[in-house]
């Protein structure tokens, strides 16, 4: 049974810093790409960044040069650092993996930022 399951949310000033981590089981992680996505409220869920098996990382625009996506296969994690955090990166981050012509999402982890 495949599961994802992400930490290291919570409340950050604008300009502050965050890393979240997703651990997965039930997966060979070290074969899949792995993804970051965001939904805020009243939005449609979006790809924040992915990272390929072989470290091949791509961004959304709006979070390039401020957001990286990293991963350590010995610990079944992938990161997300997220630095010079603004306003409009409030949102619930989920983590995601293809497997075949199966998707999986863990439950979420909310990341606010606020003065």
């Amino acid at each position: 049974q495949v599961q994802l399951v992400e930490s290291g949310g919570g409340l950050v000033q604008p300009g502050g810093s965050l890393r979240l981590s997703c651990e997965a089981s039930g997966i060979i992680f070290g074969i899949y790409t792995m993804a970051w996505h965001r939904q805020a409220p009243g939005k449609k869920r979006e790809l924040v960044a992915s990272i390929t098996n072989v470290g091949g990382t791509n961004y959304a625009d709006s979070v390039k040069g401020r957001f990286t996506i990293s991963r350590d296969n010995a610990k079944n994690t992938v990161y997300l650092q997220m630095n010079s955090l603004k306003l409009e990166d409030t949102a619930v981050y989920y983590c995601n993996v293809w497997v075949g012509r199966n998707e999986y999402w863990g439950q979420g982890t909310q990341v606010t930022v606020s003065s």
